[in-house]
């Protein structure tokens, strides 16, 4: 299979061939190892090469659903047994992973064909994709720019061509703000609904869920019911849907009531693209029959910002001191921004870490009544074109003041000082809208409606009451049909012509 050829098909319709015997998937893999390495240079994508054990598991893939299809596996909790899982961090890159996490059991049994490893920000902590270690990932509509984080490296990837599909996961809108960015589509699911385990069974209360970065709503569709199910160590297990997910794609979506907001829940500036994104998603939703109207729930952003944040900056710190206590690494092998999350986290108190996830409720109650009056709400994914690269790194007193406080230990003056809003605060107002989604634990996803005068894609945000992944893909499938975008090819890398063939 040429690579011109190769680019052409969805992992849906790989698959096809593939069963059908025009292809076989050796030499599926190979035309997906060229693209690859003809990408990487540009877009630094991938962090750690799979190719031997990928071309053992092509010579004879399992029989599924996605047979043969080649995949990648984003660099964080997506263990495949014998290759480390760095999560971007030194300390991580060269210890091997003892088993396969589960979802990655999952795509195998489908028949997916693991060939590499994805570049995240340290642990994921971030909406750009550009760690100390391995260096930036670069968008692939524009290199200047991000493909957005933490699943950075599997959306660059997939947008580029490397392969139909990759694994992501989201604690923040870590699939939604790359899809956004890359011109993808990124459904990630409800609390629950895919696994997380053996080594963890539900991160951060629940708040990050595994799932996949797609061109087509066909794909992620089969892919969530690939994914789907409770394992045997889930904490609870959660209702099955109704019918298949590859069966919504196509079915009748209905009327539905959408509210939309393009106000920032932090009170921030939003870019005019991204308000203009939005207000033109609610045109083309009532063309098509939906009733829609501004509308958004009674949610005091910045107190759910804060509340999650409780829960993130203790999740650092515990992460920083296990794995500091697993390998014996000290604060040279950390990025100084994750040891300043780190820091915070050790400032607070277990109380504060309690009342802060009781606080939750509260924001969950609010999100059930908006979505009591209204199917889904719309938004802005993310608050802007995508960044430029380095956009949010800290200017260089910023950086000194931080590590001093980190060095001298003085986690409690931390909390009082303004660096926690200037820090924190400075990424999350390129990315205020996701957060809602992960902290309630309903379902969300970011559909490519949008691309900037420049060019550059920007995505809107769909989000949908508990166990509404259903709903979200029906939607999905209709808007695909009625602004197509698969076919849309970025322009920051070279694209083969079949003609030189």
């Amino acid at each position: 299979m040429r690579v011109d050829e190769y680019l052409h098909h969805d992992a849906v319709g790989l698959a096809a061939l593939i069963d059908k015997g025009e292809v076989n998937a050796l030499e599926v893999l190979e035309a997906a190892i060229t693209r690859a390495e003809q990408v990487q240079p540009r877009l630094n994508a991938l962090v750690l090469t799979m190719y031997d054990e990928a071309r053992r598991i092509a010579a004879d893939p399992p029989k599924g659903p996605l047979s043969g299809v080649p995949f990648l596996l984003k660099d964080l909790f997506q263990d495949y047994a014998g290759f480390p899982t760095s999560a971007g961090n030194r300390a991580l890159r060269h210890i091997p992973a003892p088993h396969h996490a589960e979802i990655v059991r999952r795509w195998l049994d489908a028949g997916l064909v693991p060939f590499a490893k994805t570049n995240v920000p340290e642990f994921g902590a971030k909406g750009i994709t550009e760690p100390r270690e391995f260096g930036p990932t670069r968008n692939p509509w524009n290199t200047a720019h991000t493909p957005g984080g933490s699943s950075g490296g599997s959306a660059a990837a997939v947008a580029a061509g490397v392969v139909p599909a990759a694994g992501g996961n989201d604690g923040g809108g870590s699939i939604r703000i790359p899809a956004a960015c890359c011109g993808l589509f990124g459904l990630k699911p409800g609390r629950g609904r895919v696994p997380f385990g053996p080594s963890w069974g539900e991160p951060m209360h629940g708040a990050s869920v595994n799932g996949v970065l797609t061109r087509t709503v066909r794909d992620s569709a089969l892919l969530l019911d690939v994914m789907a199910g409770p394992e045997a160590t889930s904490p609870y297990p959660i209702a099955p849907p109704e019918r298949p997910y590859t069966r919504e794609v196509g079915h009748d979506v209905g009327r539905l009531r959408i509210g939309f907001t393009d106000r920032s829940p932090l009170g921030t500036r939003v870019h005019p693209e991204a308000v203009r994104a939005v207000r033109d998603a609610a045109a083309l939703l009532e063309s098509l029959g939906h009733d829609v109207e501004e509308a958004e729930p009674a949610i005091d952003g910045r107190a759910l910002t804060e509340d999650f944040l409780n829960l993130w900056y203790g999740s650092m710190a515990a992460l920083v001191d296990g794995i500091k206590a697993d390998t014996g690494c000290s604060d040279d092998d950390f990025e100084t921004d994750t040891l300043f999350l780190a820091a915070m986290g050790r400032a607070r108190t277990a109380s504060d870490y309690v009342r802060g996830h009781d606080r939750w409720n509260a924001h969950v109650l609010a999100l059930a009544d908006f979505h009591s009056r209204h199917d889904l709400l719309l938004t802005p994914t993310i608050a802007g074109p995508p960044l430029t690269i380095g956009r949010l790194d800290p200017p260089t007193w910023l950086r000194s003041a931080e590590r001093l406080l980190v060095r001298t230990r003085t986690e409690r003056l931390v909390t009082r000082t303004d660096l926690v809003t200037t820090e924190v605060m400075n990424n999350l107002t390129a990315t205020p809208f996701t957060l809602v989604a992960n902290l309630t634990g309903t379902p969300a996803m970011s559909v490519p409606l949008h691309r900037t005068p420049a060019g550059l894609p920007l995505g809107v945000q769909f989000i949908a009451p508990a166990a509404g992944e259903g709903l979200l893909l029906r939607l999905a499938a209709q808007l695909e049909q009625a602004r197509p975008w698969a076919h849309h090819r970025p322009t920051g890398v070279p694209f083969p012509d079949p003609a030189d063939a």
